[in-house]
């Protein structure tokens, strides 16, 4: 909330993936004034049971091969990725203190960072702005049911699965993606 208010921005949309979804569901929970619109895709947000492949994405241990094989659970499409991606995503990862940043957010037992990450259902029922809920069909690091869960409580939403697609929604159907977040951040 300080970025807006540093920014002088008082009202707001919000779009958050996987652990950017929780924090977007906190902010809506926490600041409904502030915010006006949220999307989400494949949040997290809920309790739920840690996948195989969250446990993976977050146990990340820095290679190309350990790289390739998280970006390879991110997507459905496995042409998207790439050895120059991987790569690429290695790199970034091995710059000074990412590493131990990213280890610090998320050690094991990682369960409790699912819970801690959770907000409360009575609490996100509560909210009371536009939200649209995106999420793949084949998403292996948090399961369709979160989606389908917040699209119950959240009497504002509209939800949106994709087939053929994994974690990356925003990447395996960028030009529907595109297309239902503009139309949706659009509306009056």
């Amino acid at each position: 909330m300080d970025l807006a208010d540093a920014l002088g921005i008082q009202e707001f949309d919000i779009i958050g993936n996987s652990f950017g979804g929780a924090l977007a569901l906190s902010m809506a929970v926490h600041h409904p004034d502030r915010v006006r619109r949220m999307v989400l895709m494949g949040a997290a947000g809920l309790e739920f049971e840690l996948t195989e492949a969250l446990d993976k994405v977050w146990g990340y241990e820095p290679s190309v091969e350990a790289m390739r094989e998280m970006l390879d659970i991110f997507a459905y499409d496995n042409s998207l990725v790439s050895d120059e991606l991987a790569e690429m995503r290695y790199r970034a990862s091995i710059q000074p203190g990412f590493q131990e940043a990213f280890s610090a957010m998320f050690p094991a037992p990682r369960q409790q960072h699912i819970t801690a990450l959770s907000t409360p259902e009575k609490e996100i029922a509560k909210i009371a702005c536009p939200t649209l809920i995106l999420h793949g069909r084949e998403d292996r690091v948090l399961p369709m049911s979160n989606s389908l869960r917040l699209f119950d409580l959240i009497r504002t939403s509209e939800v949106h699965l994709f087939g053929k697609c994994g974690h990356w929604t925003q990447i395996e159907h960028k030009d529907r993606f595109n297309l239902l977040v503009s139309d949706f951040l659009a509306r009056e």
